[in-house]
């Protein structure tokens, strides 16, 4: 059985997607004890996003840095982000999901619709 192209891109994004996650939480967990839990996410997502963006040009989809390539890139995590702070807001405050557990099924729900939109912009042949 061939692996394609898209199949390698995606276990590649996985395997950088699950050390930017585990950033992220990592972050979160010890951010969340001192301070709002959305701050905390998001001083998480900041710094997972810098390496995120490295890795995923150099390792995940083989491309180079450019800076359209970073608009697109920041683009995408826009998205991503705003999808992941409605998620856990929703978890923590409508579905009474525990703090330390809400990002959890976050990932979960954002992680293939964060695929499509990186690699769509690092893969642009206009970027």
């Amino acid at each position: 059985m061939k692996i394609s192209t898209k199949q390698k891109e995606f276990f590649r994004f996985c395997l950088v997607g699950g050390t930017a996650t585990g950033i992220h939480y990592g972050i979160y967990l010890l951010l969340n004890r001192v301070m709002n839990p959305n701050v905390a996410f998001s001083i998480g997502y900041f710094v997972s996003f810098l390496a995120n963006f490295v890795l995923s040009n150099v390792f995940t989809f083989k491309t180079r840095p450019s800076a359209g390539k970073g608009v697109g890139f920041t683009l995408s995590h826009i998205v991503n982000y705003l999808l992941q702070s409605g998620f856990l807001n929703l978890f923590i405050y409508v579905l009474k999901v525990p703090e330390t557990w809400a990002p959890l099924p976050v990932y979960a729900i954002t992680v293939p619709i964060n695929f499509i939109l990186v690699r769509t912009a690092l893969k642009s042949p206009r970027l």
